[in-house]
């Protein structure tokens, strides 16, 4: 198994890495099966994961980072899972208001929020303004989301404000679910699936991608640094040629 690490000092230069990096967390369950242990504490031990990939995120000045944290599929799991996950995330945001804070991260959500149970809607709320004049790091984490349902979604807002209007690519992002969230340079996958399951559709048109064979407890800076060091090696054209020599 090829398992790529970095260190800080063999980044890029700024200007060579990816502005905003999202991240398909994948293979907290098989980890947990790995160790014998149950579903909900590979979730559990995910969370250590998403500190760390954090905290790098803040040390090497990352504009964007984007977590697919909760598929609006996933609500096809078992209810003693989802459970457990609705009150992992609303344990998650209450114990790092005071974090994000102190490291000028600014926290929102994407997806269909109103489907989420309300303790956690109300904590959102309060992780969300708690963090709205932070300028940091913009973290995002993708709840009852789908890239599918976005699209669909961005579409009716734009029907019901003018039914006959003609929709272009250039408005659309306008109506998405946060229009501020740039283009992803970057999309990691973890846990030896090499698929984007529905994440990020439309900001993802020119994204480059990365896939690590690690399950997501196990991915960590080293491996966040290393899939930043392979990014700066490609080129990019988005739809052009080469730039000559």
């Amino acid at each position: 198994m090829d398992i790529k690490t970095a260190s800080l000092s063999e980044l890029p230069s700024r200007e060579k890495r990816p502005r905003h990096i999202a991240i398909i967390m994948d293979g907290n369950g098989r980890w947990a099966k790995k160790q014998g242990l149950a579903r909900t504490e590979g979730h559990r031990a995910g969370v250590k994961s998403v500190r760390d990939v954090i905290e790098a995120g803040v040390e090497i000045n990352l504009s964007h980072l984007t977590l697919y944290s909760f598929s609006s599929e996933n609500w096809k799991r078992p209810k003693i899972e989802v459970s457990f996950l609705m009150d992992l995330l609303h344990t998650y945001l209450k114990d790092e208001i005071q974090e994000m804070n102190e490291n000028n991260i600014k926290f929102n959500a994407i997806g269909r929020i109103e489907n989420l149970p309300f303790i956690v809607r109300n904590q959102l709320r309060k992780t969300i303004e708690a963090t709205l004049s932070n300028t940091g790091l913009k973290l995002t984490l993708a709840l009852s989301y789908g890239g599918r349902l976005e699209i669909v979604d961005a579409i009716n807002k734009i029907r019901k404000s003018d039914i006959n209007r003609e929709i272009t690519e250039k408005d659309l992002p306008d109506y998405l679910y946060d229009p501020s969230i740039p283009d992803v340079d970057l999309l990691i996958r973890t846990g030896s699936e090499y698929r984007i399951s529905n994440f990020l559709l439309w900001q993802s048109a020119y994204a480059e991608l990365f896939f690590s064979p690690l399950l997501w407890p196990e991915f960590r800076r080293p491996h966040l640094y290393a899939a930043i060091v392979d990014f700066s090696n490609r080129e990019r054209r988005f739809g052009d040629i080469a730039p000559k020599v």
